[in-house]
């Protein structure tokens, strides 16, 4: 955390990394801004800070139209923090208050109402309703600006309840009118295959896109994932929808391409977010590499590659699943059980696209299966029946507005399911960015190609230097392994 003073020098300075932390109001001309932004910089006495574009247009600023301060990557602070604050961030982003209102996102918290309004407001600046409005107007943008759609069912799509609602909200944000924004279309791409939206996934440099795609691409499931042409391709299960996406790297920097095709539009939130959790694209790999090269183990291996990312997961329940397959077996082997339960419980597409064809099986269509049916020993049987069977029931939450040291727990309690899996879990479900996994037989092989003994307790004490960025540190170790060359 910084103070504002140290805000105001970063501004000064046009630090592209502080791009998300914080936005920048100045009050006489009523406008927000990234960090970043090429504009003269402004007297301090004029300027405000904020935690949060929501909190900077509550405060009556609308967005910048030349840093579109609204299109940053997001606060890695949500990535690290596990506070009520920080889970309810995550689930704004997912959607869920335009899905089920601030009595659902309560309600998953174990919070009031009330509560929950108080704890956003003294921290973020804005209410739960005003944070999910930001995410909102941002999709709006989006569609305006990627699509050809007509305005009334891009401001449905999006969640508006009237025409009016929607071009209200675009001219007090962006201070455009839609079709202005829409005007914009040509500049920024647009959707040149039919029935796709392409859009820009924004990050902070640097990225190592080919060792972050290599680790999807050696993991696809067949049938719900694909590697090709240098694009990772697979099937996203969405709240309301089946959708497909395309990743691919971008001379744009620092952007990735995303092609999406959607069952509903109103899902194009909740699937670009769920993206961006997969390829970790909220990081902030300054701070990781400033923690992880002062180790002289790892700095040769961060100097390599300063932009490493810890994958996440698109759906928790489905990488806690693929998690315990991939238990005491390897990597090809799990991905061979994975597609074969997809090929006989994941729910076909309408129409296959290239070699996509199902999404990956649901925990109640697993948990309806015979036991006996399931390719793979007992014991694995009834650690994943456990497994399925509690995610289906609901006795088993897991996402990202979760409490990880309690659903570690829960999973641990499982029969079948140990330290290894619960921590793989925690790390790439939850987007835990501070999990260690001391008894894995990759950290193990690659501490003694660095010349270390692999032993799980000289592993853990390496490993307490790491701190807050053990993931990372876990991701080179493995790249040992893996080198690109």
């Amino acid at each position: 955390m910084i103070d504002d003073e140290k805000r105001y020098q970063a501004m000064r300075s046009k630090d592209s990394r502080f791009d998300g932390w914080f936005f920048v109001a100045v009050r006489t001309t009523g406008i927000y801004c990234r960090p970043s932004c090429p504009v003269v910089t402004p007297k301090r006495e004029n300027v405000r800070f904020y935690s949060s574009a929501a909190a900077a247009q509550t405060a009556g600023f609308r967005a910048c139209k030349r840093c579109r301060p609204d299109a940053t990557p997001g606060s890695p602070e949500w990535n690290v923090r596990a506070d009520v604050v920080g889970r309810a961030m995550r689930l704004i982003s997912d959607g869920v208050v335009d899905r089920g209102g601030v009595s659902g996102l309560a309600s998953q918290l174990g919070y009031s109402v009330r509560q929950l309004h108080r704890l956003l407001t003294e921290e973020m600046g804005a209410g739960p309703l005003a944070l999910a409005r930001a995410q909102r107007a941002q999709t709006t943008r989006v569609l305006l600006e990627m699509t050809d759609l007509p305005m009334a069912e891009v401001a449905f799509a999006v969640g508006f309840s009237s025409v009016r609602q929607f071009n209200d909200t675009i001219r007090q944000v962006f201070a455009r009118t839609p079709s202005e924004l829409r005007s914009r279309a040509s500049n920024l791409g647009g959707s040149d295959v039919v029935g796709s939206i392409r859009l820009r996934l924004p990050f902070r440099p640097p990225l190592d896109h080919a060792r972050l795609f290599r680790f999807l691409a050696a993991r696809a499931v067949p049938g719900v994932e694909e590697f090709t042409d240098g694009a990772y391709r697979r099937v996203l299960s969405l709240p309301r929808s089946t959708a497909v996406v395309e990743l691919s790297p971008s001379d744009e920097q620092p952007f990735l391409w995303a092609r999406l095709w959607l069952g509903d539009l109103r899902d194009l939130g909740a699937a670009v977010q769920r993206c961006r959790r997969l390829l970790d694209l909220d990081a902030d790999p300054q701070a990781v590499v400033e923690t992880l090269s002062s180790c002289p183990l790892l700095a040769p291996r961060v100097t390599v590659s300063p932009g490493l990312r810890s994958p996440g997961a698109v759906d928790a329940a489905e990488l806690a699943v693929r998690a315990l397959l991939g238990q005491q077996v390897s990597v090809a082997s799990a991905r061979t059980i994975a597609g074969r339960l997809t090929a006989q419980y994941g729910k076909p597409l309408t129409a296959p696209s290239g070699g996509l064809t199902h999404a990956f099986p649901t925990s109640e269509a697993l948990a309806a299966a015979d036991p006996a049916d399931l390719p793979m020993p007992q014991a694995r049987r009834r650690a994943l029946h456990a497994l399925v069977d509690a995610l289906a029931s609901g006795r088993l939450a897991i996402g990202p507005g979760t409490d990880r040291e309690e659903s570690e727990a829960q999973l641990l309690a499982l029969p079948g399911i140990g330290p290894w899996t619960a921590g793989y879990i925690r790390m790439r479900a939850l987007g835990d960015p501070d999990v260690f996994l001391p008894t894995d037989l990759g950290v193990r092989r690659a501490l003694e190609r660095l010349g270390q003994p692999g032993a799980p307790d000289h592993a853990l004490a390496l490993a307490r230097s790491w701190h807050p960025w053990r993931s990372y540190a876990l991701h080179h170790l493995w790249s040992v392994l893996n080198p690109l060359t």
